[in-house]
């Protein structure tokens, strides 16, 4: 499953945006019908999980956790309590709760951005500036994707 690109829209008054088309057909051509909805860990944007994207996360954060630590139980039922199970109605409509909207510091207009297997929803305001500058981010792709050794 790949989302990809980056799409404007609005909510309305009362919270509800359209799914862009392009990401419904994924989702649909997926069989995916369900989506989980959580403000993100780091960024002030809303993240959208196919759900069984959601659940391979789960898997994930629980394999690397253990039930019998206090810390570790914390940080799940961080993640884990939060979210918001989205289902589409008919015209591909869906609503952000008010308690979301105000986590992204959103107000109408939103801006998806498709991020491979999720989908983020962010104010179009916080992405008025580009994520990262463009040095920096030549800089940090090239550390990343330089697979020579240096010797």
């Amino acid at each position: 499953m790949r989302f990809l690109g980056n799409i404007e829209a609005k909510t309305d008054a009362k919270g509800r945006a359209f799914l862009p088309a392009v990401f419904r057909k994924t989702l649909q051509g997926n069989g995916e019908e369900t989506l989980i909805m959580r403000k993100d860990v780091f960024q002030p944007c809303l993240v959208l999980y196919p759900e069984s994207v959601w659940n391979e996360q789960m898997d994930l954060l629980r394999k690397n956790l253990n039930r019998w630590r206090k810390d570790h139980q914390e940080i799940y039922r961080q993640f884990v309590s939060d979210v918001e199970v989205i289902t589409l109605d008919g015209n591909g409509r869906f609503l952000i709760p008010k308690r979301y909207l105000k986590k992204a510091e959103i107000e109408q207009n939103i801006k998806f951005i498709g991020m491979g297997d999720t989908i983020e929803i962010w104010s179009v305001a916080n992405t008025e500036h580009p994520f990262m500058d463009a040095e920096a981010f030549g800089k940090a792709l090239e550390q990343i994707m330089d697979k020579e050794e240096v010797e």
